[in-house]
C-alpha cells in the first residue's frame, strides 16, 4: 500500500466511528496533488443533506486528531464537505442506493464513437455497469473501462 492509501486509509478508520455516532455516512476520503498543492478531503453526506455546520464539526474533530497523530509528511489543505449533486459512484453503497436513478458514464476508450453516455443504472456487479437508456436499449459496460460514474443532474 503506498503512502496515498495509507493516509486515506488512516482517515477513513478514524472518521466511520465519529460518522455513526452523529448519523452521518462517508462517502469518500482522497489525498490528491492539484496544482502543486495536497488536499485531503473527506465526503460526508446524511438522510436529508449535509449542512456547513456538520462539516465544520468533522473538520475540527478530524483536523485536531490529525495534528495529534501528524503522520502525514507533506503540507496539505484538509476539507470536510458534501460529495455534491454530480458525486462519483465508487462503493458498493453508491451503486446499490443509484439503481434507478440516471447517472453520467465516461470512458477511457470510445463506443460506438462517443466516450459519454446518461442513462438510468439497472444492474452492476464486480465487472460490469448495465445502463437503460433513453431509447428502452440496454447498454452495458465494463467497470474497468469506465473512466467516471456518477449521478446525472439536469438544470
Amino acid at each position: 500500500m503506498g503512502k496515498k492509501e495509507t493516509y486515506e486509509s488512516r482517515v477513513e478508520a478514524f472518521l466511520l466511528p465519529l460518522l455513526e455516532e452523529n448519523k452521518f455516512e462517508l462517502v469518500d476520503v482522497e489525498y490528491v496533488k492539484e496544482a502543486g498543492t495536497w488536499y485531503l478531503r473527506a465526503y460526508i453526506d446524511k438522510e436529508g443533506g449535509i449542512a456547513v455546520d456538520d462539516c465544520e464539526l468533522i473538520s475540527r474533530r478530524l483536523g485536531d486528531w490529525l495534528d495529534e497523530k501528524d503522520f502525514i509528511d507533506e503540507s496539505y489543505i484538509l476539507e470536510v464537505s458534501s460529495p455534491g449533486l454530480g458525486r462519483p459512484l465508487k462503493k458498493e453503497k453508491d451503486f446499490a442506493r443509484s439503481i434507478g436513478k440516471d447517472v453520467d458514464v465516461r470512458l477511457y476508450r470510445q463506443r460506438d464513437g462517443q466516450k459519454e453516455f446518461t442513462g438510468r443504472l439497472s444492474s452492476y456487479d464486480g465487472d460490469t455497469v448495465t445502463l437503460q437508456m433513453e431509447d428502452g436499449s440496454q447498454m452495458t459496460f465494463e467497470r474497468s473501462g469506465i473512466a467516471l460514474i456518477r449521478l446525472s443532474f439536469d438544470f
